[in-house]
């Protein structure tokens, strides 16, 4: 390979509309392509599919539709951390196995509060529990069916929930099985999880069955809860918001900058890797668009690359600072030190056509991260 550093007019850079992929004999039938690929060490996708961490393009509804479809989502973090960590907890509580911290509400709540807490969490009820988190009732949009709006100011939940002794509920370590039979059975849509004392442990929904067969692709956590990542920087509040995202449950972590070789990123990542709260996340590191670069950040302990510096449509470093590489010649040299480490590699920027996906992991990447194509 042309030596950069002593002839700096040596390296030929190619982006995407530089290059095609040669036609070739095949007999490989389009029903029959796997497309899963490796997003990080531990992770692997059904489709090679990331939603970039941009506010036009991720944030809970985006990251849930991509995780359904196989790829997985990276909320964006020009939020709050508090904003950021509700985010994610709206992803893992979209549709899981069994929510086992569900959202719930106090008998003494107006209708007019219920409302505003089904609407922001995107649900049809609540269960009603009292302070010792005993379950007293559910309150859904059925027992509101024939309450007037103009009540639900003064309305109390306790006024039209279910009761607790109209309810079907299941025991702590009620099977998916036996849950599905008993919602079936009895033609309920939620079902709580009681321990020996009565208190709400958990909550399995009729929702999650049928998302589970209209989305049998979907990325999942070994709990049955839908994937998905955040985005963090590498100063200011920034191991705040990793603590605060870890604490959501979220399943990947991406220390995202414009130039993913700086020191500082390079250490938030080493220390978010040396502590041991952290160790059910993944880290992605980024950007780069070198070997040199990619290999700092392997050495720093990364479990996937990501790269492009400049290659966005909506990406100003290139005319800001005068810096990046064509993303093909970009790829293909951190994959040069990716490949041999075992890290995959992500390629983020620049994809404008459906094809441009092909032309990236040709070049060396296992995923694509994709803006401007789901804005």
């Amino acid at each position: 390979m042309a030596d950069i550093h002593n002839d700096p007019f040596a390296l030929t850079g190619l982006t995407y509309d530089d290059v095609l992929l040669l036609p070739e004999l095949t007999d490989v039938v389009p029903s029959e392509v796997d497309t899963s690929a490796q997003l990080t060490k531990k992770i692997r996708l059904r489709i090679p599919l990331l939603s970039a961490a941009m506010d036009t393009v991720t944030e809970a509804r985006m990251a849930i539709a991509m995780a359904r479809q196989g790829g997985i989502g990276i909320l964006h973090r020009n939020l709050s951390i508090e904003e950021q960590a509700s985010q994610v907890r709206q992803v893992k509580r979209s549709e899981s196995g069994m929510v086992e911290d569900p959202v719930t509400i106090g008998p003494d709540a107006t209708i007019e509060e219920l409302d505003r807490l089904c609407g922001h969490y995107r649900v049809s009820g609540l269960p009603v529990v009292d302070d010792q988190q005993q379950l007293i009732g559910i309150i859904t949009n059925r027992d509101l069916r024939f309450v007037p709006t103009d009540q639900w100011a003064t309305l109390k939940v306790r006024d039209c929930m279910t009761p607790r002794e109209r309810l079907v509920t299941g025991k702590v370590g009620t099977s998916r099985e036996e849950a599905k039979a008993l919602l079936a059975t009895n033609r309920v849509e939620k079902l709580p999880i009681i321990d020996d004392d009565g208190r709400l442990t958990g909550l399995i929904t009729v929702k999650d069955f049928v998302k589970t067969e209209q989305y049998p692709n979907a990325t999942k956590d070994d709990r049955g809860r839908l994937m998905v990542g955040a985005a963090v920087g590498y100063w200011g509040d920034t191991w705040e918001r990793a603590c605060a995202l870890r604490d959501a449950g979220v399943d990947v972590l991406v220390v995202d900058t414009a130039n993913g070789g700086a020191a500082l990123a390079l250490e938030m990542i080493r220390k978010i890797k040396a502590d041991s709260s952290f160790d059910g996340v993944q880290i992605i590191g980024g950007n780069v668009a070198t070997t040199e670069g990619a290999q700092a950040l392997i050495d720093a302990g990364v479990d996937a690359v990501k790269v492009g510096v400049g290659p966005g449509s909506i990406c100003t470093t290139r005319v800001v600072a005068g810096v990046g590489v064509p993303q093909v010649t970009a790829i293909y040299l951190a994959s040069l030190a990716c490949k041999p480490a075992g890290v995959p590699l992500i390629a983020d920027g620049g994809l404008q056509y459906s094809g441009d996906i092909g032309k990236a992991i040709v070049a060396g990447a296992d995923t694509v991260m994709l803006g401007s194509l789901l804005a």
